[in-house]
């Protein structure tokens, strides 16, 4: 934590006296998609508004919606951690006219799923009624699950309401005014209020909400949805058996956490919660688990969702907390308590009414399932809360433009900074990690002194990158992110983009230090899972006895130049397109290999599995050749200030021992690094202290092993020089 913490300070020194972490991305998504792919017959748009990113959608000079990015006005992050944009467009009555899904990250959604789904499931907004989403909390239209992507399904969707109803409120579409509740709460917390210690006098006071549901309602919920597939596969049990019980309390109020928790355990939760946080607490018990398993997987808890108004919070796994016991003594048995924080930041007003939506699912196939939701409402009783005396009207306009400015810039900062802290786990573990490498590099004459000792140093290392930081947390760097970073210096640089992925953001700089003082190689080396997981396969087949390849040095010096031009290619196509330069990047596995784990359409996989199959023969040989990420770190890394690699002069003539066992072969005959090629595997610095193999340290140990046994010249009086005669006395 204190880590993450000084880093994020860091950061806000750095960004201090930069633009605003996130400017409007309306303009570049306007520019891209005609007005006409928007809205059927429009043919313009007019200029984007001063006080607010939207833009007129014009039919022949008439104004027929204004068009909008879901990412200007709420967050927007998904599995990704980056925003999913999507353009919407409204009419005068608030109905949605147009939507389209114009840019995400979600690797996820490449599993199996089309992308012309995605984009066919956000056109099917198209109709919505903001008004009676207004009138109904955002619950008067039917949500339509994909399967595999439950999570970036419900973020695309809440984005679209709660953006679709804050544009329509600062409008003044469909009759839809800001609500009073933005000017201020009217209610407060009263912490004097007392509340009752028995489990039936707080469900009975409204302390506590419970929604119930039985077998029969839901077998009745889904046949409803008019699909055969989800009534053919009603749940069994007898109608009236309890399919789920779900109870829940807001438990940042103090009394209601000592009354539900006990006094020890409402300490600890009011140290748990900073400034601004609140938490509500959940309890169940029957057949369905309103936790599942997802968290466990992605770290979202994606069968539940608080929503108020435009407010919806998605708990993810650092916001969560299991309660141990329950404190009234008459409370009844659950198979789940837990405890889930809601950020200062999200505009949550705890003395506001709101709703848990629980999403039910129900399989339907092999991999497809269908889902249905259920409301749990709940409203603080009022026996808990003050009235607070509302501000003079006088000051009412400043006031609220001052604190909306506030608001904007610290939500822009405040989303990175709660990635960064749900990350904290995976930033230790990789902090780490470039903590020992570094200590290696610095120490390499220590380190690769007992060469079975390294071997074995270096195959955990690379197993940990592959399996943490590729595996598990997908931090595998690509040449796209320096194409995005390319474009966001032309067009604009902003921050936010990049900080929204921690680990990435870290290796990058990490990178682009170790590039001035040991070139490429400590990433290729060492940091890239791709390149790990090569290498690792390459060690499994050659203790299988698969035969090795080595390429003549001619043919194998004229396939170096292909990443060059490979990547030249890319950049070329990026200064047109990025998006076109982003599909042409699949030349590099690592999505298929790393970030999707072989799970996705054969093309991409048997690619993947044809390079790794071309290493088990001759080792690395997508680094070698055909890498652009690569390729486009080799060429800063020619400014780098230090030659840390040792050699002897007889290095190249005439011994060519180095040459011919590095593993890339990044070693010329005559004995020169290639520092191009280098992947700084320090198998030559092993070479270089070998009593074994290197012929230079075998001639200087013999040299040494003669002089110590060669006999010692003696005096005139026939004893050694470094002894005195012995006197008898």
């Amino acid at each position: 934590m204190y880590i993450v913490r000084l880093i994020s300070f860091l950061l806000v020194l750095l960004l201090s006296g930069l633009p605003a972490l996130a400017e409007p991305v309306l303009s570049k998504f306007l520019n891209e998609t005609p007005a006409s792919e928007l809205v059927d017959g429009a043919d313009a748009y007019a200029p984007i508004q001063q006080d607010h990113p939207v833009a007129g959608v014009l039919k022949a000079g008439e104004t027929v919606g204004w068009a909008f990015v879901t990412s200007d006005f709420v967050s927007t992050t998904g599995y990704s951690g980056k925003p999913i944009h999507t353009l919407v467009a409204v009419d005068k009555d608030a109905r949605v006219i147009g939507a389209r899904l114009v840019k995400h990250s979600e690797p996820i959604v490449l599993i199996g799923i089309p992308d012309s789904k995605m984009k066919a499931l956000v056109e099917g907004y198209i109709g919505l009624d903001l008004v009676a989403e207004a009138d109904s909390g955002g619950t008067a239209h039917e949500l339509d699950i994909i399967s595999g992507a439950t999570v970036t399904v419900m973020v695309i969707d809440d984005s679209i309401v709660r953006s679709g109803l804050k544009v329509a409120r600062a409008l003044g579409l469909g009759g839809l005014k800001v609500e009073a509740a933005a000017q201020g709460p009217r209610f407060e917390f009263n912490p004097e209020a007392p509340a009752a210690r028995d489990w039936m006098t707080l469900e009975g006071d409204g302390t506590l909400r419970r929604l119930s549901l039985d077998v029969g309602q839901i077998n009745a919920a889904f046949a409803a949805m008019g699909d055969p597939r989800a009534a053919a596969r009603a749940l069994t049990e007898a109608p009236e058996t309890t399919f789920i019980e779900m109870q829940a309390a807001l438990v940042s109020h103090p009394a209601i956490a000592t009354a539900l928790l006990g006094a020890a355990e409402a300490e600890n939760l009011a140290n748990w919660l900073e400034e601004g946080e609140h938490a509500v607490a959940i309890v169940g018990r029957g057949l369905y688990s309103f936790k599942g398993s997802g968290y466990v997987r992605g770290g979202i808890f994606d069968r539940i969702v608080l929503i108020q108004h435009d407010v919806s919070v998605r708990f993810r796994d650092r916001m969560h907390k299991r309660i141990v016991g329950l404190a009234p003594e008459d409370a009844p048995e659950f198979l789940e308590a837990d405890l889930f924080k809601i950020p200062a930041d999200v505009g949550f007003d705890p003395t506001q009414p709101f709703r848990i939506q629980l999403l039910v699912q129900r399989e339907v196939g092999a991999i497809e399932k269908v889902f249905t939701t259920f409301d749990l409402g709940y409203q603080i009783p009022a026996s808990y809360l003050r009235a607070v005396a509302a501000p003079a009207a006088s000051e009412m306009p400043d006031a609220v433009v001052e604190v909306t400015d506030q608001d904007e810039s610290a939500a822009h900062q405040a989303l990175w900074k709660r990635i960064w802290d749900d990350k904290t786990p995976q930033i230790v573990v990789t902090a780490a990690m470039l903590a020992v490498l570094t200590l290696v590099f610095f120490f390499q004459n220590f380190t690769t002194r007992n060469a079975r000792a390294f071997f074995w140093f270096r195959m955990s290392f690379l197993a940990v990158t592959l399996v943490f930081l590729g595996w598990y947390s997908n931090a595998q760097l690509s040449v796209v992110n320096l194409m995005a970073l390319f474009g966001a210096l032309v067009s604009g640089f902003s921050w936010q983009a990049f900080l929204l992925d921690p680990l990435t953001f870290i290796l990058w700089f990490a990178v682009a230090a170790a590039l001035l003082f040991w070139g490429r190689g400590a990433y290729c080396g060492w940091l890239c899972p791709f390149g790990a997981l090569q290498e690792i396969s390459n060690r499994i087949a050659r203790a299988l006895h698969v035969p090795q390849f080595t390429l003549p040095w001619g043919l194998h010096e004229r396939l170096w130049p292909l990443k060059y031009m490979i990547f030249l290619g890319l950049f070329g196509v990026s200064l047109m397109s990025i998006e076109q330069a982003e599909h042409l990047a699949e030349v590099e596995p690592f999505k298929t290999a790393i970030v999707l784990k072989f799970v996705r359409a054969w093309p991409f996989v048997a690619y993947a599995a044809a390079l790794l199959m071309a290493g088990l023969f001759v080792e690395r040989f997508y680094c070698r050749y055909l890498c652009p990420l690569g390729a486009a770190l080799a060429i800063p890394a020619r400014l780098r200030m230090f030659d840390w690699l040792k050699r002897y002069k007889e290095c190249g003539n005439p011994c060519q021992t180095c040459a011919n066992q590095c593993p890339v072969q990044a070693i010329h005959p005559t004995g020169e690094i290639n520092p191009n090629e280098c992947v700084n595997c320090l198998h030559c610095q092993v070479l270089y202290q070998s009593k074994t193999i290197c012929p230079v340290v075998i001639k200087k140990m013999k040299r040494r092993e003669s002089v110590g046994a060669a006999p010692a010249p003696r005096n005139l009086t026939g004893h050694p020089n470094n002894l005195k005669p012995q006197t008898l006395e």
